[in-house]
């Protein structure tokens, strides 16, 4: 008789509890052995071969640990590659949207851009005047969005026994992200109405 340290035995989700292991010959003929990952079928086969020795030609039924850990987490797994695709699809339809309202805006303020750029302002003083228009409104979103992301996470987090402390950096870093983004969508319009010909443009006007 012996006690083992507290370990694992169930998913994440449950305290660790009391277990007990005991050797019952005539009620069960589980063995449990650590494999080396070379050679792992010839290994296998060996054990087959020796189970069916003594167990009159028995097959031995092979289960592995890890397959049995992994599937206690199915759902995360699933979850966690669902996230995956639907923030790449949320970030793309934000992305086209931002791109589209830029447009919208430029082309409203074309002929100001145009004066700006005859009474010489830079291309630079132009795409940093575009991107202000945007930045204030995309601040409040995230501002909006963090704190409802946090408790979000919390309440997933709050399933598990034993969970990680959600800091400060994941949420901030995760803003700023979204921050330099939106910066990126909005320079690559903010960019071509910065080069663009003002005396055409005012021609056109």
């Amino acid at each position: 008789s012996g006690v083992a340290k507290d370990f694992h035995f169930q998913s994440l989700h449950e305290n660790i509890k009391p277990l007990f292991f005991f050797l019952n010959p005539e009620r069960t003929n589980t063995i449990m052995v650590k494999l080396e990952g070379e050679n792992m079928k010839r290994s296998l086969e060996t054990l087959q071969a020796f189970y069916a020795r003594f167990t009159e030609g028995s097959l031995l039924e092979i289960n592995f640990l890890d397959e049995e850990f992994q599937a206690q987490y199915l759902a995360e797994t699933r979850v966690a590659t669902l996230s995956r695709y639907f923030a790449v699809l949320a970030i793309v339809i934000s992305c086209l949207g931002l791109f589209g309202v830029v447009m919208f805006v430029t082309a409203r303020k074309t002929k100001e851009i145009s004066i700006r750029k005859i009474c010489g302002a830079g291309q630079w003083r132009i795409v940093t005047f575009l991107t202000a228009e945007f930045t204030g409104t995309i601040i409040a979103a995230i501002v909006v969005a963090l704190p409802l992301s946090y408790f979000a996470v919390r309440q997933w987090l709050n399933g598990f026994a034993y969970r990680i402390d959600l800091e400060w950096i994941f949420f901030v870093g995760s803003g700023l992200i979204a921050l330099f983004v939106a910066w990126l969508t909005i320079s690559v319009q903010a960019i071509q109405a910065a080069r663009a010909n003002p005396v055409k443009n005012l021609r056109l006007e």
